[in-house]
């Protein structure tokens, strides 16, 4: 499980070093992919076929499963953990996310995001200030959820 916000940098090269507490997870190799808000999500190479399976699955007749498999499948990028810890972003992704230099890597249960630190930044404060909206809106949907569980 990723869990904590770091602080990193993607050299010249476009690596970035992943938190030496994550790597034994990510030994199987990781997919780096747009994500939502403007940054990167990197997953499990195990987690993210899971997600590109549920994906498939919608078919492709509905408009909105076409789109989201082009903006979350289409871009992805196969990744391999060097010995120093580090995975290559590609220049592509790094554009999308305005990624240079140094980044916010954030932890967040099944997935990482990549930020670049102002809209990481700007994107906090947002959520600082809906924090009670947002964690009431949510116990809503999971209680919901935990209802229909079987």
């Amino acid at each position: 499980m990723f869990f904590g916000n770091h602080q990193h940098t993607i050299d010249d090269k476009g690596r970035l070093t992943l938190p030496a507490k994550w790597r034994s997870e990510l030994a199987g190799g990781v997919v780096v992919t747009r994500g939502l808000e403007d940054c990167l999500f990197i997953f499990p190479k195990t987690k993210f076929e899971a997600i590109a399976m549920e994906i498939d699955e919608q078919g492709i007749e509905l408009g909105d499963a076409r789109e989201w498999a082009r903006y979350f499948l289409g871009m992805a990028s196969d990744a391999e953990i060097d010995r120093q810890g580090r995975i290559l972003i590609p220049q592509s992704l790094r554009e999308f996310a305005s990624l240079d230099g140094d980044v916010v890597v954030l932890g967040l249960a099944n997935r990482i995001e990549v930020w670049e630190p102002k809209r990481y930044q700007q994107a906090n404060q947002r959520i600082v200030s809906d924090a009670p909206a947002v964690a009431e809106r949510m116990g809503q949907i999971l209680r919901r959820v935990a209802r229909l569980a079987p």
